[in-house]
């Protein structure tokens, strides 16, 4: 993980664009599997699988991803999958999720090593009492012949101390140790001290012990039954609850690439996060919109993605970039709203095996700070290295787009530290070549018109549903679009031409011999810096066709963009 983070370190400061490459390697969590060296020297035998599922990936210029269904996966995948849900369900029941992490095996193991010396302390007493009392008896000896000897073996019938062996339990080793190796008279002697002793122990112990060691083994019984399997959900999906769980637990052994203990670790640890920075409360916070013009969503890619846009350029204002940046908790603000942004993005996903569960992300590098903004390089490390430890597996693609001579050149610099899993996801396109890269991902009509599309706000003729058509102007030709109506209407168009820099107009041709040609639109050339997009209206009598003229006598080819639609209703 250090190199790792060195790795991504690294690349957000190599520009603004860093801050990009923070949201974008959000659900990229394999990229720690990938930007690392460790993985790029031992995995290589293991990855070797890999690779062949990644050509596949790379071959496919829509991009698809693996499927999400369980019965659809390799058998080695699915043997993982299995045994992922296997692990996480007994975690469940052993509530390790929400448990704090335990430490006592470390404790346990210096205890014991404590409870040694004691013993061995507690010992060395035991065997010098032993000793001294082994001592003692030596004297007596000396009295042996005394005619004593005979009278005292009688009280041997003070056996009556036999029921007290069994209640002094320690005393025992000692007088059995002094009756091996002394005479009768030690003997003697010793019983009469244990008489003494053991007539007061005997009335507490004596038929009290038994019955209370059955009221104690009832004790066992009272083991309460185990408590239900914990529920933890993540992204607003509960673990092992439905088929959606497989597919949040299939993104985890992606990062993984299927290691089933480390993506269980990983899960483990991504739900203790969420718990530390309140996840479910920061969704009910109020943080401000000042950066809904930096990253906001727009439409859906070609493939049903939905589509991320991160618009860094914005941060040349410099009361937006101080009012984020200036301070550590402006910082941590703007981390919070990021986290919350994409929280709230992918409630918005489908789970479902067959849905998606993937965001396209854009990165528009244009005007983008510096890599020498400290601040927002603070702010970048930050976020990159949380959303690339808790986000794994939501990018379908990144698109970079207007990106500068000096960030190709960083790429291929670290190009070598990706897998080809995620360098397959990775686009790049200069200024001139933005918008017709944007347009292999995502239509037309759905890009905003800031990126070369037609989508915009307050627009009315049009929605989302109109298509629109791309065609090709040649350099130093003539193209035109018709129209044809066969009824009364009134006909809605708009067009755009990438970079403009050519002649356009519009005219009404009637289908009738007789009829006169109409002048809808002078002809007139658009210069790059006028409006994106061109619009027109014109209420239609009789049949015939609008025809539209765009002039390129430039050396360049042209992108154009161009959709109409009819209201019968506004017809005169």
């Amino acid at each position: 993980m250090a190199e790792e983070t060195q790795k991504s370190a690294a690349e957000a400061p190599a520009a603004a664009a860093a801050e990009v490459v923070a949201v974008s390697d959000v659900p990229e969590a394999e990229k720690p599997t990938a930007a690392i060296a460790e993985k790029d020297a031992t995995p290589e035998p293991v990855k070797e699988p890999v690779t062949a599922e990644e050509e596949k990936i790379t071959e496919s210029a829509s991009f698809k991803e693996e499927t999400n269904v369980a019965g659809e996966l390799p058998d080695p995948q699915k043997k993982a999958l299995d045994e992922l849900k296997q692990l996480v369900q007994e975690a469940l029941n052993k509530h390790e999720f929400t448990a704090p992490p335990p430490p006592p095996p470390a404790k346990e193991e210096e205890k014991p090593v404590e409870a040694a010396p004691a013993a061995a302390e507690e010992s060395t007493p035991a065997a010098a009492t032993v000793t001294e009392e082994e001592s003692k008896p030596e004297v007596p000896p000396a009295e042996e012949p005394k005619a004593e000897e005979p009278a005292k073996p009688e009280p041997e019938a003070a056996p009556v101390a036999e029921p007290s062996e069994p209640v002094v339990v320690a005393e025992v080793i000692e007088k059995v140790e002094v009756v091996d190796e002394d005479g009768a008279k030690t003997v003697e002697a010793i019983e009469e001290t244990i008489v003494a002793v053991a007539a007061p122990a005997e009335p507490t112990p004596s038929e009290e012990a038994p019955p209370a060691a059955p009221k104690e083994e009832p004790e066992a019984a009272p083991s309460e039954p185990p408590s239900p399997p914990e529920e933890v959900s993540i992204w607003g999906i509960p673990l092992l609850a439905d088929e959606r769980s497989d597919v949040v637990l299939l993104k985890f052994l992606r990062a993984r690439d299927f290691k089933v203990k480390e993506a269980l670790a990983m899960l483990k640890s991504v739900v203790a996060w969420r718990k530390e920075f309140g996840i479910e409360a920061l969704l009910e916070e109020d943080l401000g919109s000042e950066q809904e013009k930096v990253v906001f969503m727009n439409g859906v890619g070609k493939e049903g993605h939905p589509v991320c846009y991160n618009a860094y350029g914005e941060f040349q204002n410099k009361e937006l970039y101080a009012n984020t940046f200036a301070d550590e908790e402006k910082r941590t603000k703007f981390l919070r709203w990021r986290i919350q942004f994409l929280e709230k993005s992918i409630r918005k996903l489908d789970f479902s095996p067959d849905g998606i569960c993937t965001i396209v992300q854009v990165n528009d590098l244009k005007n983008s700070p510096g890599p020498f903004k400290t601040e927002l390089r603070q702010a970048t490390n930050k976020a990159l290295q949380l959303l690339q430890d808790n986000y794994p597996e939501f990018v379908a693609k990144q698109v970079f787009i207007n990106v500068p001579w000096w960030y190709l050149a960083f790429y291929r610099m670290i190009n070598p530290f990706f897998t080809q899993r995620t360098k397959s996801k990775f686009v790049f396109a200069g200024a001139s070549k933005s918008a017709e890269t944007l347009f292999k991902y995502i239509a037309p009509e759905l890009v905003p018109v800031q990126y070369g599309g037609l989508s915009r706000e307050g627009e009315q003729e049009f929605s989302t549903a109109d298509p629109a058509t791309e065609e090709t102007i040649k350099p130093a030709t003539k193209h035109t679009v018709e129209f044809p109506i066969s009824e009364a209407c009134q006909l809605v168009w708009e067009a755009r031409v990438g970079g403009w820099d050519v002649t356009y107009g519009a005219e009404f041709v009637p289908t009738a011999e007789d009829g006169y040609t109409v002048i809808v639109q002078k002809s007139r050339k658009i210069g790059p810096a006028e409006e994106p997009v061109i619009s027109n209206n014109f209420k239609i009598g009789e049949p015939g066709k609008v025809v539209l003229t765009f002039d390129n006598q430039s050396s360049k080819k042209k992108k154009l963009l161009y959709r109409s639609t009819t209201k019968p209703s506004d017809c005169a």
